[in-house]
This record gives C-alpha cells, structure tokens and sequence, in this order.
C-alpha cells in the first residue's frame, strides 16, 4: 500500500499502530483511513470511534484476517464503510477508495447546492445588447474554459456573481460545485474558518470540525466577492493557495491538495488599496491574470426594457413574449433614473412594481414613490405653520443606536442600496456598516 497508493493518486500515511494513528489524527484530517483490527495499544473499532470524533467526514475501511460476521457488523456499527479480508487485492482496494472518493464528492457538492438554495438570488443569463456587454460575453467564452483566476471589476449591483456564475457554467467545472462567498459580509474572526475549515478545539467555539468552503469547492469554482475586504493575514493564505494548490485547516499543521478554480470580483480599486499598504501587492498581481470589467447601468441604458422585462419573469411566472408588461410611460420613468445601485436596484424597483400591480402592463403610478414624486411646495404660511404644530407635538424617545440606524437606512436609500456608497456618505467603513446591519438583522429575529 505505501508502494502502490501513491502510483494510484493517493496520498500515503503509514502508522505502526492505532495510538500512532489516534495521533495523527489529531494533526491533520484524512478522506479515508485504512484500519486493521487487532492492533497493539488501540484496536481498531477504538480508532474509527475516535477518527468519527474528530473529523466525523473521515470513512474508514477496515482491514482483517479475522473475518467473521460479528467483527463486521461491529466495525460497521462503530461507522465503517467497508469491509476487507486479508489478503485483499489492490484492485479490490482501488475499488473501495474509489466509491469512497464518490461519497466525499456527492456530499461536497449537496453542501454547495444547500448554499446555492439558500440565497435568493438564482442563475440567468447576461441581459443586454449594448456593446459593452457584448465585450463581456466575448471575455467570459474566452477565459472560461481555462483554469486561470479571474478578477470581475465593477460598482455594487453591476451582475459580477451572474458573470462568476457564467465562467463556472462555461468552464470544465460545470458538473462541479459553483461556492460564492462574500468576504464583507464574514465577521473578520470568522473569515478564515469559513474558508479553510477548522478542526474541533482549534480555538474558543470550535465545538466540532468545520469543513472549508474551499474543500467544498473541489473539483469546482469558489467566487470571493469583494476581496477587497479580507484580512491581511487571510490574503497571505489566499496567495499560498493560489501559488501551491494547497491549504491548511485552522488548527492543523499539515496542508493537503484542494483543486479549486478561484473567481474574485471587487468594487474597490485594489492599486489604490496597494498604495496605502491595504492589500497586499503580490496578491493582486497573482489574482489580476485576466480582468472583466463589468459597465453601470447608467451606461447602457438601452438595456433597461429588456432587463426589467427578464427580472419581471422571475417574480411572475407565465409571461408570454406578446405580453405588455411596461407602458412606453414606465419605461421612460425607469430610463430617467441614474441608477446608482445599478441592476440590483431595477430588480427592487420592479419587484416593488410587480406587487403593486394587480394586473399588466406596469405604469408610472406603480414604481416607487422616488420614481414619480412631485417637487414639493414653496414655503408659504400655512405649511410653516403645520411644521411648527408639527415640531411642537411630543416625538417618541429613541436610543443612540435608534438614531445611528435610521442614519444608515436614510443613506442607504439615499444610494439605492448601494452599500459602499451609503458608508462612504456615512464616514464608515464597508466592513463596519455590514457589521452594523447584521447586528439589527440579529436584533431584530431574537425579538
């Protein structure tokens, strides 16, 4: 086996016995473990209870020359997967590791697809005509079937996951697990963890081990979006991942091999992040292989009919291409508009449309009041006088943070939901303002 599993792909620890292996165990997480069941010290039913402890994804195939029914149910009971007599056949041995390595496949990409369930944006298609947009169609088909890293340019709510998601679906790791992240979004404590996976007890709240989403992106594509945001410490490993292949769990001290194709996207300018010792220079070079910067949609307002009429389908199944669903009014409405948060903001805008709307087609009176608001009214006697009856009527007492999240949902409307720009008004950082609403989120589901 020390010969021959290595010629087959597998990387090989041999242990003299089970407290050996118990202790290797401990350094480092195994796919599968090879166990015989007499051994001196620590048999092996004792070291499949203890494997199952400490990385409970770990298989274990057991081993004898003792074949009986009571020792294979037993092993199978202790959480076994398979059963061997000796002396076994390497091929019969490839054969078990085989569907072993099947297993860990089909379980990584359920934990993607949980993922992918879980959010609420879905797959679609790049929308649009405009050159622009033709000029990212062209770079995706171009870059996708390669294997290099990819850095997506653009504002908030351009479409960089959609673009992540087209180079995956475009790529040779279509049938593979697509794991976004967002690395604002992520606690700073936190962000390793989820990255590269911990091993129980590596630190306080480390109650059991954590599979990384890079191992869960094996064989597939893992999209960090606003890399901008991680840690430098964290980019140090990013860019050992990027330049071996290989990570290490968070409380472990061996690497292992993880395949993983690696799609970054940023709304930040990282050579200005360099300047300022922010970001780490030879990580950008590393990540910057082949850039796709991605136009606002202020800049290709033309697309605007056919984007709103694509969103409009997915909050309303069974529309008809002869179907009307804007009047030629709405639709001038929504090409008057800026767009400061960019194509996410037209998807809150018509969501926002298709629930007020009872009946199509879509018309002015059912975009957000901002769309169609009139301009309000000089100042003249009687309103000033219904302002200061107004101002003089009790106003209900608010906390500080009260006062500080209504500052942060005024800017946020303000910008269209435009996250960098609603804390760069704010005077905060991004990082700061997600933590602040993630703090309300929590708040607000325990009450």
């Amino acid at each position: 086996m020390r010969l021959e599993l290595p010629r087959m792909g597998h990387e090989v620890t041999v242990c003299p016995d089970g407290l050996t292996a118990v202790a290797a165990l401990e350094r480092t997480s195994y796919d599968c473990i090879l166990v015989d069941l007499d051994m001196p010290g620590l048999g092996g039913i004792e070291v499949i209870a203890r494997a199952k402890q400490l990385s409970p994804d770990t298989e274990a195939v057991v081993l004898t020359g003792k074949s009986s029914l009571e020792t294979a149910v037993a092993a199978l009971r202790h959480g076994a997967c398979d059963y061997l007599t000796k002396p076994c056949r390497l091929v019969d041995l490839q054969a078990v590791l085989k569907r072993v390595a099947e297993k860990r496949e089909l379980t990584n990409k359920y934990r993607a697809l949980k993922q992918r369930l879980e959010r609420i944006e879905g797959r679609s298609d790049l929308i649009g005509s405009a050159a622009s947009i033709e000029r990212v169609r062209r770079l995706v088909a171009k870059v996708a079937p390669t294997d290099s890293t990819v850095l997506i340019l653009g504002e908030t709510g351009t479409g960089k996951e959609l673009v992540a998601r087209a180079l995956h679906d475009q790529s040779l790791r279509a049938d593979m697990p697509f794991v976004p992240i967002n690395c604002g979004a992520l606690p700073e404590n936190l962000i390793e963890s989820e990255l590269f996976g911990h091993r129980k007890g590596a630190f306080t709240g480390a109650d059991e081990h954590r599979t990384g989403l890079f191992e869960v992106a094996n064989g597939g594509t893992l999209f960090l979006d606003e890399i901008g945001e991680l840690p430098k410490a964290v980019q140090a490993k990013l860019l050992r991942f990027l330049e071996s292949g290989e990570i290490r769990r968070v409380g472990e001290n061996d690497a292992f091999v993880c395949d993983v194709r690696v799609v970054c996207a940023t709304n930040r300018h990282l050579d200005e992040m360099v300047a300022q010792g922010e970001f780490r220079e030879d990580l950008w070079f590393r990540i910057n292989t082949f850039e796709i910067p991605l136009p606002p949609l202020r800049e290709r307002l033309d697309d605007i009919p056919a984007l709103a009429r694509h969103l409009a389908a997915r909050f309303r199944r069974g529309l008809r291409p002869e179907d009307e669903v804007f009047t030629p009014e709405a639709l001038a409405v929504l090409a008057g508009h800026d767009w400061p948060g960019n194509v996410r903001e037209l998807a809150n805008v018509v969501e926002h449309a298709m629930i007020l709307c009872d009946r199509l087609p879509i018309g002015p009176e059912h975009l957000p009041m901002r769309f169609t608001a009139r301009k309000p009214r000089p100042a003249t006697a009687a309103p000033f006088a219904e302002r200061s009856a107004a101002s003089s009527a009790p106003i209900p007492p608010m906390t500080l943070r009260d006062l500080e999240m209504q500052a942060i949902y005024d800017a946020l409307d303000r910008c269209g939901g435009n996250k960098p720009r609603a804390a760069e008004q704010l005077g905060i950082s991004l990082k700061t303002l997600y933590n602040k609403l993630n703090q309300a989120a929590a708040m607000e589901k325990s009450a």
